[in-house]
């Protein structure tokens, strides 16, 4: 769910969120992907907006709920690790808070629970996987600070883009150049296809034989 279009007048993350977390990474040179271990907890699931980060304490998720409160629609909350570790601090009342009020999904390194409620609520939410066991709600911890998630340092601003390939995060400051390669690498692609479909074979399309050539001097 692309952030609402008081918060992209120029469209940026509705063109973002067209494309996908492949292409984007590859615009970022085969970087910006977090671990795989980060997927999405419902098939179909996508998400596409600035960062809004959090760090709870061990096994509490205060800080979420106050994120829920005071993120803008179209964020997506992006979660530190220190409450999935010992339990889910993500469920089902908080999917459907966060849907209602327009944010753009969740990204969690850690665990959920009530994943069978997603699909219907249709929040997108990616996570490490799924545990019954929550967590309670008594430590402050942090917002809008750097936080460590999926093997990388999040910015709060950051672009996150998310789908069935992982999530992708694009810094702040380079999202306008990011989006111009990935149209430019996604025209090309194209191109690739089609030649592919007249017969051309990957191998001679990308020119791979001079690779080999050039090993062999």
């Amino acid at each position: 769910m692309p952030p609402s279009t008081d918060r992209d007048a120029g469209g940026l993350f509705q063109k973002l969120s067209a494309l996908s977390s492949t292409i984007i990474s590859d615009a970022l040179g085969r970087s910006g992907g977090m671990v795989h271990a980060i997927r999405p907890m419902y098939p179909g699931a996508r998400c596409c907006g600035p960062a809004y980060t959090v760090k709870n304490a061990a096994k509490d998720n205060l800080m979420s709920h106050y994120a829920l409160k005071h993120s803008r629609p179209g964020d997506v909350l992006v979660l530190d690790g220190s409450c999935g570790r010992h339990g889910s601090g993500w469920g089902e009342l908080m999917s459907l808070a966060a849907k209602l009020k327009g944010l753009g999904g969740i990204v969690l390194d850690g665990t959920i629970r009530d994943i069978d409620q997603l699909p219907e609520i249709g929040f997108p939410v990616f996570a490490r996987g799924v545990q019954a066991e929550g967590t309670v709600k008594s430590t402050p911890g942090e917002v809008e600070r750097p936080v460590c998630c999926g093997g990388l340092t999040v910015l709060p601003g950051d672009v996150l883009i998310g789908d069935e390939n992982g999530v992708v995060v694009v810094p702040r400051d380079r999202a306008e150049t990011v989006l111009e390669a990935a149209l430019s690498l996604q025209a090309k692609e194209e191109g690739i296809r089609s030649r592919l479909l007249e017969g051309e074979t990957l191998y001679d399309i990308l020119g791979l034989g001079s690779v080999f050539a050039a090993n062999s001097r």
